[in-house]
């Protein structure tokens, strides 16, 4: 039988475990339960991929998240692991068919949302399966104190009773002591080992900077720092406009958000991955799965709505060890926006069940149907027709989508229909006063060739494809053709799509999932208050105030954040405390720990002194990260 590290080396080439992974993995081939509190980039999915492996049957692994499912299935699949996922809207007839391929196709990972165990008769046939392993990625999801509570993943305990014997990991990148409490409770885990790995990152400079003009601000910092860079923003029309207006400044950016095509996404991602271009802007949307170890810079233009959040997102800097940055720009009227963007529009019961009732109107659900139906959606032109706030909105939709009453996939699509509506004599005529358009009219006759006698939905890209015509092109073509009356065109946008996880019942459905929106409007509430008090603590050290929230105590400064840099600034150098160290450092080299033994001194004292003998040239830092003095 292979062990951890020769799957390890066999299926992702590495030659050892990361702290705490080895431990987990030994956990879990021991058959106990596990909860493993790892932060962003911390590799959590290796810690039930590979005991899974080395054992026989199939992995179950329960997560939230559709793009992280898929992003981790192409990663299996890509390494000759097979492994399936139970997303979109399968008909019954299609989930059978692939747990079938579960139970006899030797799979090794089946992974689902906790909203699908709701179905009896999926949960059933999962019960059949030779489950070896249970997951449960963003396990957070369970503690209605957590930052996205979901009540589907209550569900999960019950499946203690069906595999006693099988052991559950609980994963998670954030939380503090009442929401891990609350997980090992509401999981039912059996007296599960604990593993925390610090919060601290040791080598990632939490910066504020408070300015007036944000974009020269940012400007500046990515000028000075030209490495792999990310730069938050709130919506899609700011990716756009900041990624135009860099490229106009000479920093190359491109953008990522929800709304763009799989084919825009993977091309702007891979620009950036390649290091092509130096800035990815983009919503929050962007950065599940993705492990890009040489960001340089992290910048976040707008205040996040909780430091959950911001410590994931702000993590993405700095993987690979080197010193890295964490920017959050800021200005005196962000507070009063802050609380527009993210108190203002939180919905209350009245508006959440107008908006059911009308949502459900406009996709045309009659009263007790709409069960597993999958829908397009627009958004905006929905909220156009009943006047409704967008984010608000957008708030409710993402309550009854936690809440399991409906599932929203955001993805950009855009579905076109056409019609010829002039005769082919009339067309050949055309193709020869507009050579440029005929190789595109050709096509579509080939691939179409019912689309003289009616309407008929094409597809874009196969076109672009054949014709070898871009598709930005083709568009326009049919524009023209369309202004013409050589066709009849039609393009309908959606940026997303809904699928209805139960009947509709209205009022029903609401008052049933109504109690936990005040809960999750307080919360909002407090988070955005945390946030603030991060942003206007300008005495302690960036670094602890984010372990303190995640109940972790700090034992010295960082040194290397906004605020530490300010007090070294301001701080008188102890030259006696300087010739100290020198004294030390001509009989032998020594890292900070051994010099603050030898000279029994404060830590925050040494930082200062380090740094102001390290500004003189007086002392270096070797690569083992021992000083020493400076080689003239």
């Amino acid at each position: 039988m292979q062990n951890p590290t020769e799957i390890l080396k066999k299926y992702w080439q590495h030659d050892s475990f990361r702290t705490p992974q080895d431990e987990i993995i030994k956990t879990i081939l021991d058959g106990k339960d596990a909860l493993a509190i790892m932060p962003t980039g911390g590799g959590k999915s290796i810690c039930f991929q590979v005991p899974a492996l080395l054992m026989d049957g199939i992995c179950l692994v329960i997560s939230p998240l559709i793009a992280l499912m898929k992003n981790q299935i192409d990663n299996l699949q890509q390494r000759n692991i097979k492994a399936i996922a139970l997303t979109g809207s399968f008909s019954v007839d299609e989930i059978n068919d692939l747990l079938d391929n579960c139970q006899y196709g030797n799979y090794k990972f089946l992974y689902l949302s906790p909203e699908r165990l709701q179905n009896d008769w999926i949960l059933a046939r999962i019960k059949n399966l030779p489950i070896n392993l249970i997951a449960i990625d963003e396990a957070h999801c369970v503690s209605q104190w957590g930052h996205d509570f979901r009540p589907a993943y209550l569900k999960i305990s019950s499946l203690k009773a069906d595999f006693p014997s099988v052991p559950f990991l609980a994963l998670t990148a954030t939380a503090n002591k009442r929401v891990k409490n609350e997980i090992i409770k509401e999981l039912n885990l059996d007296h599960p080992i604990i593993f925390e790995k610090s919060f601290a990152r040791e080598n990632l400079a939490y910066i504020v900077i408070e300015t007036e003009d944000k974009f020269n601000k940012m400007m500046q910092i990515l000028k000075k720092n030209p490495q792999s860079s990310i730069v938050y923003v709130r919506n899609r029309k700011s990716c756009i406009d900041i990624s135009q207006q860099l490229n106009s400044h000479d920093i190359s950016a491109t953008y990522y958000h929800g709304g763009l095509s799989d084919k825009d996404k993977q091309k702007n991602m891979q620009l950036w991955i390649s290091d092509a271009l130096q800035v990815m802007v983009a919503t929050n949307a962007f950065g599940m799965g993705i492990d890009k170890p040489n960001v340089k810079t992290v910048i976040h233009i707008q205040l996040p709505d909780n430091m959950e959040n911001y410590y994931q997102e702000a993590g993405r800097a700095g993987r690979d060890g080197n010193k890295a940055y964490a920017v959050l720009l800021t200005h005196q009227s962000d507070i009063i926006r802050a609380k527009k963007q993210f108190i203002d529009v939180l919905p209350d019961k009245i508006f959440l069940t107008e908006m059911y009732i009308k949502l459900c109107n406009f996709l045309q659900i009659a009263y007790g149907e709409g069960i597993y139906e999958d829908f397009q959606f627009n958004i905006n032109q929905f909220c156009v027709r009943y006047n409704f706030p967008v984010l608000k909105t957008y708030n409710a939709l993402q309550f009854l989508d936690r809440q399991g009453v409906l599932s929203i996939n955001q993805q950009y699509s855009e579905k076109i229909s056409l019609q010829f509506i002039i005769d082919s004599k009339e067309l050949l005529r055309y193709m020869s006063l507009n050579p440029n358009d005929e190789v595109v009219i050709l096509t579509i006759l080939r691939l179409y060739p019912g689309i003289y006698d009616t309407k008929t939905a094409i597809n874009l890209s196969l076109i672009s494809k054949k014709s070898n015509v871009d598709e930005a092109k083709i568009l326009l073509i049919l524009q023209k053709l369309n202004d013409k009356e050589i066709i009849e065109y039609n393009a309908k946008s959606n940026d997303a799509t809904i699928i209805f996880n139960e009947i509709r019942e209205d009022k029903l459905t609401i008052n049933r999932v109504s109690k936990h929106l005040e809960n999750q409007n307080k919360l909002k509430t407090e988070q955005l208050d945390n946030v603030l008090q991060y942003v206007n603590n300008h005495q302690n050290c960036r670094t602890n105030i984010i372990l303190e929230y995640f109940d972790e105590k700090p034992t010295t400064n960082c040194g290397i954040c906004s605020n530490c840099l300010t007090i070294i600034k301001t701080t008188k150098p102890d030259n006696a405390l300087h010739e100290k160290i020198i004294a030390l450092l001509k009989i032998q080299d020594l890292d900070s720990r051994e010099i603050e033994k030898l000279l029994k001194i404060n830590n925050q004292n040494l930082i200062f002194a380090l740094k102001n003998l390290l500004d003189k040239n007086q002392i270096q830092v070797l690569n083992n990260n021992k000083y020493s003095l400076y080689k003239h």
